[in-house]
């Protein structure tokens, strides 16, 4: 007789606080809508999830991927799970023997999750494009090296440069809405990175709960050999956070300790982290870029090795395309710099959504301008997208990638299923 189902085990899927970076990317892809978080932890519910596995592959760090036999009556409930500064130890064999001895669903491996439609009445599943595997050609990506499990739980980095890199914050009444490109040197200390990599930087002091703070992620803003070139270095791209995304007063733990800080001053440092958000290396190789506010950070990486390749002559590169979106001007970090780049190098198209006397523009609607060159560079195998930026921006984007392939007579779930199987469709949205 099989075991009453109030004494099943279940295989329960639990998230590693002490090496999760926040980034959101689980929570997004989940498609039961089983993972939740609150200031602090991200958890999943084990009431609504399916073991389907698709929020595993897209996870930087893998913190994601963790499991407990539990007995189905005594799952980690939501409020437990938030509390954990660590995972809990796996229950003793006995006490699993005493609730049934078998788990609901195998150990080693979750189902794979089916494809799902493109569109479930009216929602469209943007995130189900995203690649969770780099291009062919990236570079080997070292991941992990300083962290709370590994050999060395971080490294201290100096800080080189903190310059403003917008208008918004240069007028009174602004000084605290700026982005700035903030250069932080590890001295003798390695630490390999790649364009498309992010950091976890861990901001000093203790939170409401009298806890040390955990890491914040942020892309890495310059590119394999350095902010300088030749020296263990790298920028970030910060926006000093004042509110959050639905407009409440909120002050940025992180963001605002960076934004402070001053040369010489040193912060602590976790990652490097992710190994499919890569550019190609392959001559003749193409890369379309879009994003929003600091979502150019891996965009600025990608775009100045490319840069920096061409200048020596030795690299033939294929079209580089920007797609960049603001409220205005004046908030779009590197818009002087982004002017002086050569036009044969990069064609760059702006947004902005709140210019007075002007109609609304998002990075979508330029893109739709472009529909004839997009096509062309989705039919290119040769070519990758990336967007990166604020989770409202995602929708909008692949929606104008399908229409633009449809329009052209393109079969769109055709064409998207390639560009995720072969890493040609990088989405990293916050």
């Amino acid at each position: 007789m099989n075991a009453p189902t109030e004494a099943a085990l279940i295989r329960q899927h639990l998230i590693d606080p002490e090496i999760c970076i926040r980034c959101n990317t689980c929570e997004a892809t989940c498609p039961v809508g089983a993972i939740t978080h609150d200031s602090r932890n991200y958890v999943v519910d084990a009431d609504k999830c399916n073991l389907c596995m698709a929020c595993v592959p897209p996870c930087p760090t893998g913190s994601i991927d963790n499991w407990r036999q539990m007995p189905r009556v005594r799952a980690y409930s939501l409020d437990e799970q938030l509390g954990w500064d660590s995972l809990p130890a796996e229950l003793p064999a006995q006490e699993l023997a005493e609730h049934g001895g078998q788990t609901s669903a195998p150990v080693e491996a979750g189902p794979q999750p089916a494809a799902a439609p493109a569109e479930q009445g009216s929602v469209f599943q943007s995130a189900q494009y995203g690649a969770t595997v780099p291009p062919w050609s990236a570079a080997h990506a070292y991941t992990n090296l300083y962290g709370p499990k590994a050999a060395v739980k971080s490294v201290a980095a100096t800080v080189a440069g903190n310059l403003r890199v917008t208008e918004v914050g240069k007028r009174p009444g602004q000084q605290d809405y700026d982005t700035h490109h903030i250069v932080l040197d590890f001295g003798a200390m390695p630490f390999p990175v790649l364009e498309g990599q992010s950091i976890g930087i861990i901001p000093p002091g203790l939170d409401a709960s009298g806890r040390p703070h955990h890491p914040r992620q942020y892309s890495v803003a310059s590119p394999r050999n350095g902010e300088r070139p030749g020296h263990s270095n790298l920028s970030l791209t910060v926006k000093r956070v004042l509110e959050d995304h639905q407009g409440k007063p909120v002050r940025g733990v992180a963001s605002n300790f960076l934004c402070d800080l001053q040369v010489g001053q040193t912060v602590q440092v976790t990652g490097p982290f992710g190994s499919s958000f890569l550019m190609p290396n392959h001559p003749r190789s193409s890369i379309v870029m879009i994003c929003t506010g600091t979502g150019s950070a891996p965009m600025r990486a990608m775009t100045e090795w490319r840069r920096r390749l061409r200048s020596t002559g030795k690299f033939e590169g294929g079209r580089l395309m920007l797609f960049f979106g603001a409220r205005t001007q004046e908030e779009l970090p590197y818009f002087g710099p982004l002017q002086n780049l050569p036009k044969d190098f990069i064609d760059i198209h702006f947004a902005f959504s709140r210019t007075p006397g002007q109609p609304r523009r998002y990075v979508q609607d330029a893109m739709r301008e472009r529909a004839a060159d997009l096509v062309q560079a989705l039919q290119d195998p040769d070519c990758c997208f990336y967007v990166c930026g604020l989770k409202a921006m995602e929708e909008g984007v692949v929606l104008a990638l399908r229409d633009v392939a449809q329009s052209a007579g393109l079969d769109w779930d055709a064409l998207g299923a390639r560009l995720k199987s072969e890493g040609r469709l990088h989405l990293e949205t916050y």
